[in-house]
């Protein structure tokens, strides 16, 4: 018995939106795993040579995680994973993983635990459920916390919105960029991000590209992590002569985000195209970036195939 699961990448944070908003972008990993006698992994594309290939494997963790959900602890599987999504950049690589383990794991296991159930589970191995909510459900997220529990509400973002992902070549964990973070900010900084965090939400969901140079500013924490992204304030500059029309450190970087709008979703892409062409020059430039690359939003979240 097999199955295989389209995992998207996900830009987490969007400027004001920290540790609460995700968007799905339509770069994806693809997992297929079979039952077996004893964990084994193999790993194509991103992270090859690099991830696990045995139990410790991200992607094993979350189906083992699944099969103990599911009263099913004995079981293993053989997996295979063909990843388009770059490790330890801001794109939800980890969020991937762990969405299409406990996907997989839910299949095989014959199980159903139910969109609510799997965002718990997959927030419990993440840490935090921006990734995890935008990799599962698709589209534009919000997550909140409800007495203890991971909330997430999945809003259609309008039609006519791409985006131009700027990678760089070495990786950031997320504990490292957390590390940079105060335990405290003033009150002045924290209404600042309310304010800029519903600006947002309203400008993805009823197409106000108007707004979103303003509304993806932030004061929560990217001015704490570009100490470690030191090329962040360049990539604002050039993305935004490029024609993107707000920029953002993606997660916790140092990938950066642009959102790019359109009279459609074709015209938005075709439009990120361009962005990324007409960035490509001063990225390269700097030494320290792949090329920008123009992605749709994926609006469907993980799917069995």
């Amino acid at each position: 018995m097999g199955a295989a699961v389209l995992v998207p990448a996900s830009s987490a944070n969007l400027g004001p939106g920290y540790d609460s908003f995700g968007l799905a972008l339509d770069l994806h990993n693809r997992f297929e795993a079979q039952l077996a006698d004893e964990w084994s992994v193999t790993v194509a594309g991103e992270g090859a040579g690099v991830l696990l290939t045995g139990a410790e494997n991200r992607v094993a963790a979350a189906m083992a995680l699944a099969f103990l959900e599911a009263g099913r602890p004995e079981l293993r599987a053989r997996i295979d994973c063909v990843n388009g999504i770059p490790l330890g950049n801001g794109l939800g690589s980890s969020a991937a993983a762990i969405v299409g383990g406990l996907l997989l794991g839910q299949r095989l296991a014959e199980a159903d635990f139910g969109d609510e159930r799997l965002l718990e589970l997959a927030a419990q191995m993440e840490g935090h459920p921006d990734n995890v909510a935008a990799a599962l459900l698709g589209g534009f997220t919000v997550c909140w916390n409800a007495d203890g529990a991971v909330r997430a509400a999945r809003f259609e973002p309008a039609r006519g919105l791409a985006a131009v992902v700027v990678v760089a070549n070495g990786e950031l964990a997320t504990s490292e960029s957390r590390a940079m973070l105060p335990d405290m900010v003033p009150h002045a900084d924290a209404a600042f991000n309310v304010a800029r965090a519903g600006l947002l939400a309203a400008a993805i969901v009823t197409a106000r590209p108007e707004l979103l140079g303003a509304a993806l500013r932030d004061r929560l924490h990217q001015q704490y992590r570009a100490a470690a992204v030191p090329d962040l304030g360049a990539l604002h500059e050039i993305l935004h002569e490029a024609g993107a029309a707000g920029v953002a450190l993606s997660g916790a970087g140092p990938t950066v985000i642009g959102l790019v709008p359109g009279d459609t979703d074709e015209a938005a892409r075709a439009h990120a195209e361009q962005v990324a062409i007409r960035a490509a020059g001063a990225v390269r430039a700097l030494g320290s970036r792949r090329a920008p690359t123009a992605l749709r939003i994926n609006r469907s979240g993980a799917r069995i195939l």
